[in-house]
């Protein structure tokens, strides 16, 4: 096996999870700890259902990968994995492919949504009411804070994929999502994104395949001090659309058992 591919785990023993939740992070030392001890924190206190954090980090150079460690040894309900190759997509990909939750999601670790839309999103899928479930900034009732270049771009964006894709979910892009494990497994597969259109070619191919999502609007401050490339991705997600365009038709629902039930001792 290729080095690149290699990943570095710590892991402390915890119960069968329900909800295994990724924390992406690149170069997010000054992040990390403090926001994955009160997503832990919250977990604790206010969730139904046995849950596992897991910190994928993608390929950091700074101290991410001790913080992670670290946050492993003492926090009972955390794991880390190290990836050398960078990517969210890939680092998601990887954590979700692999997981023996039941529902399995991802956040953003800048916590930029709120925490209590968590229980809304997951339970549509405990539930048996829909397979995949997002958090939206652009749905009715979404409370969002951010400045109006972010706000134009996103809004933009979402309408070309509508135009162009016929997609009907409203912002593919917030860091927010759950999946049901198993379709995950079944879906992710197809996915060739590693990095921030993995998001939108995820959602895609779900509509293509038939699945139910939902959406819940969230509340969402947005980050200052984010690291996203902004022409960089438009470019990435340009390239990804004319690609899903392209392929148009070809990934549909093929014997996809997609309204199995989840066991009830699961739903919270």
């Amino acid at each position: 096996m290729s080095t690149s591919t290699i990943d570095r785990r710590v892991t402390q023993a915890v119960a069968q999870p329900v909800l295994e939740i990724v924390l992406p992070v690149h170069n997010e030392g000054g992040d990390l700890e403090r926001n994955a001890r009160r997503l832990r924190r919250y977990l604790d206190d206010c969730f139904p259902v046995e849950t596992l954090v897991t910190i994928a980090d993608n390929a950091s150079t700074d101290g991410t990968w001790d913080i992670a460690q670290r946050l492993a040894r003492v926090l009972p309900g955390v794991r880390a994995l190290r990836l050398e190759q960078k990517g969210r997509g890939r680092a998601v990909r990887r954590v979700w492919s692999e997981s023996s939750a039941v529902v399995v999601a991802y956040m953003d670790v800048d916590l930029a949504t709120g925490l209590n839309g968590l229980l809304p999103l997951i339970s549509p899928i405990l539930s048996g009411h829909a397979e995949v479930a997002i958090g939206s900034r652009l749905a009715y009732g979404a409370r969002v804070v951010r400045g109006p270049k972010r706000e134009l771009i996103s809004r933009a964006y979402n309408l070309l994929l509508r135009g162009a894709l016929g997609s009907h979910f409203s912002d593919a892009q917030c860091g927010f999502k759950a999946v049901r494990a198993d379709v995950a497994r079944d879906v992710l597969p197809l996915v060739e994104d590693q990095e921030w259109f993995f998001d939108t070619e995820l959602l895609v191919l779900a509509e293509r395949r038939g699945l139910r999502i939902h959406e819940v609007p969230v509340d969402w401050i947005d980050d200052p001090d984010s690291r996203v490339d902004i022409p960089r991705t438009a470019i990435a997600d340009l390239k990804g659309v004319w690609r899903l365009l392209r392929s148009r038709g070809r990934i549909h629902g093929v014997g996809l058992n997609n309204h199995r039930q989840v066991p009830a001792e699961s739903r919270p």
